[in-house]
């Protein structure tokens, strides 16, 4: 083989192992996307449906014909003995003769068909299976919303701390050249201890903000594979940027979007409550009716003295029966009707709750768009306080510098540049958030 056609070769194969092993990256939409499918509440959530998809045609098939097949054997150990008057043998009147009347040996198959014609309690089943199926599936809207509520939480935390680490590197960065610079200084005299020790305060803290905010980098990013369903170690990288995700979702129009309570998941939730409890109702009312039920039965029998009932020449005995059973509710002791009031209790009880959801969403409604628009008015306020705070640190290290300012005021100039750099990343996960949950209110995604 060529060395230059075995040089290729190698570097094919060098860049596949290399691909294999580049994270995979993901906007937050190809994330939720991929949560949706991944995530193990929303995997459970799709099992559900299937499990309501199978119950539903356990409740139907309970009313079509039903076969069974019974085979029995019995060997009597000790036959059982009857008394028949001895006079049929002869015998003295008065006195009797015992008599075993089969052989010990019995084997019985039989087949039963039997068939439901009328019972109320299946129809409104049947009827109930449809509710319980439409609950599955708002339930597992619902699972949705909240994969993808968590999704957003935990993009936007793996950001913040990300955006963190970086603006803290600076931070220390900086201080530490403050540090070098004053520590020469104050070796040559030209500066006081206190200058130093101010110093090291902050570079003291930062240094320990640093720390914990490459920690926590690792633990959002573990919380958010969690959430899409991937292994907690995996090396999943993030295209988006914080802030121009924030800038994408400060969007004030989304407060006029029209409202429309029957989309909203927990709305349709508690309407299926009342679907239920309407049903119980009618399960409660139909016991009061008849049963009618119909069967019909063949089996075969056969006796002997050893087992013999395996051999081609044993006797078989044959038996069918066909009949209609006929269940009347007549007398319960007022059982029924305690159990229909009852029901009926529990209805007006979900009726009473479908009220008060639906004012408690008109509430979270107003506070989501309420809470969404302070956000909005945070993350303008905090890039103008940002901008303000590092004008005013700059002035400060330029008076520092100059023997005008001492390393108090310059320490209390960057304290609140830091403060305003976290309130500022802060402000733009809250924008995230906060929209998205006014977005699951409205179930408009």
């Amino acid at each position: 083989m060529k060395p230059c056609r075995l040089f290729l070769i190698l570097f094919s194969v060098s860049l596949i192992g290399f691909s294999q092993e580049t994270p995979v990256g993901y906007t937050l939409n190809e994330a939720i996307a991929f949560a949706l499918e991944n995530n193990y509440s929303a995997l459970n959530a799709e099992r559900d449906i299937i499990d309501a998809q199978k119950q539903k045609w356990e409740t139907i098939a309970s009313g079509l014909p039903q076969i069974t097949a019974d085979i029995s054997y019995q060997n009597q150990l000790k036959q059982p003995i009857s008394l028949i008057p001895a006079e049929f043998f002869g015998g003295q009147p008065g006195e009797f003769e015992p008599v075993i009347f089969s052989p010990p040996q019995t084997a019985i198959a039989t087949a039963t068909v039997r068939q439901q014609i009328f019972d109320g309690s299946y129809i409104v089943g049947v009827q109930a299976t449809k509710a319980f199926l439409s609950y599955s599936r708002n339930n597992k809207e619902k699972t949705q919303q909240d994969v993808r509520k968590a999704v957003v939480e935990a993009y936007g935390n793996v950001l913040l701390a990300q955006e963190s680490v970086n603006i803290l590197q600076k931070n220390l960065d900086a201080l530490q050249g403050n540090l070098y610079e004053t520590q020469k200084l104050y070796d040559n005299g030209l500066a006081e201890e206190e200058n130093v020790e101010q110093l090291q305060i902050t570079f003291s803290t930062v240094e320990s903000q640093l720390k914990n905010a490459v920690r926590l980098q690792k633990i959002t990013l573990q919380m958010l594979n969690l959430v899409m369903g991937l292994p907690i170690e995996e090396d999943t990288k993030l295209k988006e940027d914080l802030n121009d995700l924030a800038q994408d979702y400060a969007d004030p129009a989304v407060i006029d979007s029209p409202f429309n309570m029957e989309n909203n998941v927990d709305f349709k939730l508690v309407n299926n409550l009342n679907e239920q409890r309407y049903f119980e109702l009618k399960l409660a009312k139909s016991r009061a009716l008849p049963t009618l039920n119909a069967f019909a039965n063949y089996g075969t029998a056969a006796f002997s003295d050893s087992f013999t009932f395996l051999n081609g020449d044993q006797q078989w005995f044959d038996s069918s029966i066909l009949g209609f059973d006929l269940s009347i509710p007549i007398f319960s002791s007022l059982r029924r009707s305690a159990s229909t009031q009852r029901a009926k209790i529990a209805l007006d009880k979900a009726k009473t709750q479908l009220t008060e959801t639906q004012e408690r969403i008109r509430l979270q409604l107003e506070k989501a768009k309420s809470d969404y628009l302070l956000a909005i008015e945070q993350y303008a306020t905090t890039q103008e306080n940002l901008n303000l705070a590092e004008r005013i640190e700059k002035k400060n290290q330029i008076k520092y510098k100059e023997g005008i300012a001492s390393s108090f005021e310059l320490r209390q100039a960057q304290t609140q540049l830091y403060t305003a750099q976290q309130e500022y990343l802060q402000s733009m996960v809250d924008v995230i958030n906060t929209k998205t949950e006014l977005e699951v209110i409205a179930n408009n995604q």
